[in-house]
């Protein structure tokens, strides 16, 4: 299965209330905003047309904006999400469910590395990549070609870095971040060499013409 075909594609969810109301997303479970929802509609009926005739196999994290993004797609493109505690977004701890303005105020150590956590009971990033490695070694090592990740802007950065090879010590002076409702297209070509193609192509989650 070394060099087996691969093509990934991962989507950040789109508009989340978190996004609105000055709190904090982490693992706060909150839902897509009706501008949300319209967005994660406008990702699948896009993906149904340049992927008809293709079979995928969907993943998805289990916090409700991501969720809902999954299953939104997953019904444009006939497919039932897999969801995995895996892909949720990385543990803040305390600042769960408080304001952006409490973790500024209240934060216990700011994050330089990728070992340093805003608070002693949050996830670091080391931890996060540890935490996605398992994800990684069994889609990567499985039978199927054609995958689809529906899940979070810092996991999914983690994510870009382990696709291209990278060691864990990168993020401490690089990251691969996209946006809200970015479609991001990675390949692993015949080969065995990783390609990311398009990074958090924003342009499937509005009503412009790509």
């Amino acid at each position: 299965m070394k060099n087996s075909i691969k093509n990934i594609i991962t989507i950040q969810h789109p508009e989340s209330v978190h996004h609105t109301n000055g709190m904090i997303g982490s693992w706060t479970d909150w839902e897509l905003t009706p501008n949300g929802k319209e967005q994660a509609e406008l990702i699948g009926s896009k993906l149904a047309i340049e992927c008809d005739g293709k079979t995928f196999e969907l993943y998805a994290s289990p916090l409700m904006r991501a969720k809902q993004t999954a299953e939104i797609i997953g019904n444009c493109l006939k497919i039932k999400p897999n969801i995995t505690e895996t892909l949720k977004e990385r543990n803040l701890g305390s600042a769960v469910g408080k304001s952006v303005q409490w973790l500024r105020e209240n934060i216990e150590k700011e994050e330089y590395t990728i070992d340093d956590k805003c608070f002693s009971d949050a996830e670091s990033r080391r931890e996060v990549w540890h935490r996605l490695t398992p994800f990684y070694e069994e889609i990567m090592n499985s039978k199927i070609e054609n995958i689809i990740i529906v899940s979070h802007g810092d996991t999914l950065s983690i994510f870009n870095a382990m696709w291209l090879g990278l060691t864990v010590e990168f993020l401490n002076y690089g990251d691969l971040y996209g946006k809200s409702g970015g479609v991001s297209f990675l390949t692993k070509n015949a080969k065995g060499k990783h390609i990311i193609s398009r990074l958090s192509d924003m342009s499937y989650s509005s009503n412009e013409c790509k």
